[in-house]
């Protein structure tokens, strides 16, 4: 008898944001069975669009231990056994290397596994590009203190110490001092396991500061032709820290900038072994050339995907969902513009009363979305990392400079209200 159940496409965890939950809603609406693979599920109700996602667009909900590939084949091995399994895939970074390994056993589309490893874990990643002969930073894994001190010294200062298997910048710092270098170190060497539950490499990486600004490059990899979909603005936050503020799409930088980042960003993928799918490389430029930050196998995050859309008419979720379940991906542009990102944050520790603002913000000619990621009685602080915060806006125009102009006015009417605490603080949910 012919199985006529829909084909299934497992999401396992994901960004703990909109933007994380979106692929489940294009998998939904291209008419498969949306399955949520997760060690803690609930996690992702505190998402603005949670409501609705649960409600209409998850299928089921599978509870399995994420870390453990074997968990994750196990707990899918029923859907595979019927037939019904169609595809695998994850947008965040901590759980490539296990999806890869999954969609693997089962013959589904995917990235190979060691491309998975060396894109996930920032270590492997460097040494890949530095071997490829890819501009990368001086770094050096530190596994005391002594040893951290020595190789900040042999970069010179400031000098950037951070984890070696985190995502979204938690626990990435800028130290000018031997006094910060030893704190960052203790910090990230203290802590065994990352911030969902595996276990840390030993130690800290310690590298080279860039000085420069941030773009990032999206592709997509399409029977066998990585196809570029432009190179992203990134707009940081004030070191210590590298929390990114917001997006611009596509960059306003001059052609030959933009052509450097992407051979840059070409070269850096082939050298991790980027082999399937979408693809989000940073990039920093400097005086002497753009220099490979991270290299991600995975669609962009935050509301990368959104300005693209908006900008092109591209549906990057809903594309990659297709290459993930052996369909084809269209990237054909049906429109030509710009759209700009910013995002809410905290000036001071506190509890948030409110954000003020809103509806005028909605009212930003060009304003698309405007989100608050954290309500009322949330514990609040000035960000981190790239969890810390609290909303976001984004807005469309006909040239970068629009966007990015009614964007920063639509921010610019939000005001948030925090009563002063000792209480621990806590950030919003990106």
């Amino acid at each position: 008898m012919t199985n006529t159940a829909p084909g299934v496409l497992a999401v396992v965890e994901s960004q703990l944001s909109n933007f994380g939950l979106t692929p489940l809603r294009a998998a939904h609406e291209l008419g498969f069975h949306t399955v949520l693979v997760s060690n803690d599920p609930d996690r992702y109700r505190v998402v603005g669009i949670a409501e609705e996602v649960f409600a209409q667009h998850i299928d089921e909900i599978v509870v399995t231990d994420t870390n453990s590939a074997d968990a994750v084949a196990e707990a899918l091995g029923p859907f595979h056994d019927a037939n019904r399994l169609r595809g695998v895939m994850t947008v965040t970074d901590y759980n490539i290397p296990v999806v890869a390994e999954v969609a693997a056993r089962f013959g589904l589309p995917g990235l190979t596994p060691l491309a998975a490893r060396t894109c996930r874990d920032k270590l492997l990643m460097r040494r890949a590009c530095a071997g490829a002969g890819v501009a990368t930073p001086g770094f050096h894994q530190a596994t005391s203190e002594e040893d951290a001190l020595l190789a900040a010294r042999r970069f010179g200062y400031p000098c950037v110490v951070k984890p070696m298997t985190e995502s979204a910048s938690i626990g990435v710092t800028l130290c000018r001092t031997a006094d910060e270098v030893l704190a960052a170190y203790r910090d990230i060497s203290s802590a065994p396991t990352d911030f969902r539950g595996q276990p840390r490499r030993p130690g800290a990486l310690v590298e080279e500061y860039l000085l420069g600004f941030e773009v990032s490059v999206e592709s997509v990899l399409v029977d066998g032709e990585r196809q570029f979909l432009g190179v992203t603005d990134k707009a940081l936050g004030p070191h210590p820290y590298f929390v990114e503020m917001g997006d611009t799409f596509p960059s306003m930088l001059s052609e030959p900038v933009r052509q450097e980042c992407t051979e840059l960003a070409r070269r850096a993928l082939e050298a991790v072994g980027h082999d399937f799918g979408a693809a989000h490389v940073e990039v920093k430029m400097t005086e002497k050339g753009p220099y490979v930050v991270e290299v991600n196998g995975r669609m962009p995050g935050a509301e990368i995907t959104q300005l693209i859309r908006e900008a092109t008419g591209i549906h990057l979720q809903r594309e990659v969902i297709r290459l993930h379940t052996g369909g084809a991906a269209d990237l054909t542009r049906t429109r030509e513009r710009a759209a700009a990102s910013r995002y809410l944050a905290a000036r001071t520790a506190g509890v948030l009363t409110e954000v003020g603002g809103v509806d005028l913000a909605r009212r930003v000619p060009g304003v698309v979305d405007v989100d608050l990621e954290v309500g009322p009685g949330h514990r609040v602080a000035p960000p981190e990392n790239n969890l810390d915060l609290l909303g976001h806006v984004v807005a469309v125009g006909d040239t970068t400079g629009d966007a990015v102009r009614r964007a920063e006015a639509a921010l610019g009417q939000l005001t948030p209200v925090i009563s002063p605490t000792t209480a621990p603080t806590s950030g919003g949910a990106r």
